[in-house]
Formats: C-alpha cells, structure tokens, sequence
C-alpha cells in the first residue's frame, strides 16, 4: 500500500484520511494537540464555547449520508433555536429555526463531531510541518526541529492557502493560484455569565455593526447550564484590527455588543477573546481541490469552496475520492 501524509487536522484532512484508510497508509500531521481546525470548543470552569463554526446546514445528499450515523449516534443533534436579525440595534426580524433546513452542532460540543470523524485516524499532534520536499520520487516532512518525520508516496495539504503556500515555495504554478485565495480573520468573544441575560433569541445577525454573529452558546443541546455569549466580530473589522492589542479588541467588542443587545456585558464574570486568522472566505469558482498526479501533490480545504463546514467536508471527500480513484487504477 501507498504511504500518505496529510497536513492539518481540520475537517477537510480528516474526511480525506477516511476516505483513503482502506486504500493506503494515511498518516495525519497536526500542529495542535486537538483536531476539528475551526469546528472548535473551548471550556473554562462552567462554561463552554463553540468558539469557530457556530453550526451547519447540510444541503447535498452527499454530506446529508455521512453525518446520518454521527445523528443516529447522538453526536450531531439539531439546535432549533430562536433566530433575530437585528439592524439600528433593533430586532427586524425573528423566526424559529426548524427542519427547513435544520441546522446541525457537534453535541454535547462541537468538536465533538470532529472528534467522532477521527476515530481510527493515524494523527499524530503536536508536530509543526516546516518544510515538504520532493526527493527521489517521494515527498519527505520535517518538522520545526528539521527532524525528518518520514517519506510519502503523496502529500495533501489542507492548510489555509497562505500557510500552504509556505510549504510549497517550489510549485510556482500553484503558488500563483493560492495567493489569489484570501482568507479572511475574525475575532471569537466568549462570555460566561452567572445568570440568564433574558435575551429575547438564541442566535441573532446583527447588520450593520463591527459584530456579525451573537449566539446563547448555552441554548444549544446538552451544552450544560452555565449561561455563555458567542460574540464574532465582522470579518471586514477583524482583519483591519488584528494585529491591534487584543486587550482593546476585546474591550471594544463587548462595548459594541452591550449597546447593540442593551446589556451590560461587562458583569461577565469569564471573558475571553480568540483570534482566528483564517476564518472565512468569499463563494470561489472552479475545482472543489487540487490535485497534481505527476508530482502526487494535492490540496483541500474550504477555501477552495466557501468558508463552511460542508466546504470543509467536500473538499476533503472529493480529493480523497479522486486520490482513491488513482491508487485503485
């Protein structure tokens, strides 16, 4: 069987690695100790918040098969919440959430679906991939310490572009299609609070503002009782002030959010801020994954799609499938 490295953890890595376990030797390398990528939960104490994606709507019949089994085993839940859209800092509209689409969380968290999709994944956490080198017909990884971690038949890489780009200095071609791929930042504030705030929804949009999403984390199923805000920041307004000190990003954002919501959010009594430097991306055209039969080279990820959970997941599938497709011939 084919040896195989995959960069990155996120959800499009670990759909690939699944899609190819049965046809080759599929190895993951993952800079951080968890996986999941930007479906990511954070907790402190009584609190927890899904700090990255905030839920997902399936639309095809492909994504709709592989989360029925998550489903049926209570790792995926739907979260019908109460839904306001909120412009002038009022409620213009609100609406309940129901199966038209439903919309789906990890449960009781969710990286917990994430987790779920890992299981039986070689992965190996904690390893910083620096540099990717093609040699003698085989790729060879080494990590920070330029500790050579092994050779591979084929790579894929489902990084955001930006840091792929890092990895893959000598492909010129692809280096001309990646940085025409802007990911764009956000900022994720996290409240925890020791009483309800009665507000009068469970997910709200607001237009118009520095905020783009507010959520009552804990209104999603079996989230616990502690009562937590999600708050993110507009994508515009995060990669204007990114690098700003995150002590006056964070402070700014609850001061925008109390006035737009007419709390004070201040009396949190947990207040944290996470800065995601690539967060999103605008609808892209073309292919759904790179593939580079010549060179066994390919890249995934939603960039390549949109910047959803379901992007994540097809691009993931679709260039396993296609990898499969070439170790099966």
């Amino acid at each position: 069987m084919k040896n195989i490295a995959i960069i990155g953890a996120g959800l499009s890595g670990l759909v690939a690695a699944r899609q190819l376990e049965h046809t080759a030797n599929v190895t993951i390398f993952e800079k951080s100790k968890g996986v999941g990528g930007r479906i990511a939960t954070r907790r402190s104490g009584p609190y927890s918040f899904d700090h990255g994606a905030q839920f997902f709507t399936p639309k095809t019949k492909l994504f709709k098969d592989f989360l029925q089994p998550f489903i049926l085993e209570g790792h995926v839940k739907r979260w019908d919440g109460n839904f306001a859209e909120i412009i002038n800092r009022a409620i213009t509209l609100k609406r309940k959430w129901d199966d038209s689409p439903p919309h789906y969380v990890g449960a009781p968290s969710m990286n917990s679906f994430a987790k779920q999709v890992s299981v039986g994944v070689n992965i190996r956490h904690n390893i910083l991939i620096k540099s990717v080198v093609r040699k003698d017909g085989l790729w060879q990884l080494s990590d920070s310490n330029e500790k050579l971690l092994g050779e591979y038949d084929w790579v894929i890489v489902s990084t955001p572009p930006y840091q792929a780009l890092q990895l893959l200095p000598q492909f010129s071609s692809l280096g001309s299609e990646l940085v025409t791929r802007k990911m764009q930042s956000c900022f994720s504030l996290m409240l925890g609070f020791s009483g309800d705030l009665s507000l009068p929804f469970d997910a709200a949009l607001p237009l118009g503002e520095d905020i783009s999403w507010v959520s009552v984390n804990s209104s999603k199923p079996d989230r616990g009782q502690a009562y937590c805000l999600l708050i993110h920041s507009t994508n515009d307004w995060a990669d204007r002030h990114f690098n700003d000190d995150h002590n006056v990003v964070l402070e700014h954002l609850i001061e925008e959010s109390s006035n737009i919501l007419d709390r004070d959010l201040k009396s949190a009594a947990h207040k944290t801020l996470h800065g995601w430097r690539f967060a999103n991306i605008v609808r892209q055209e073309g292919k759904d994954y790179f593939l580079d039969a010549t060179h066994n080279l390919a890249l995934c990820g939603d960039w390549y799609i949109k910047g959803r959970v379901e992007a994540a997941f097809t691009s993931g599938y679709k260039v396993g499938q296609a990898i499969e497709t070439i170790l099966s011939d």
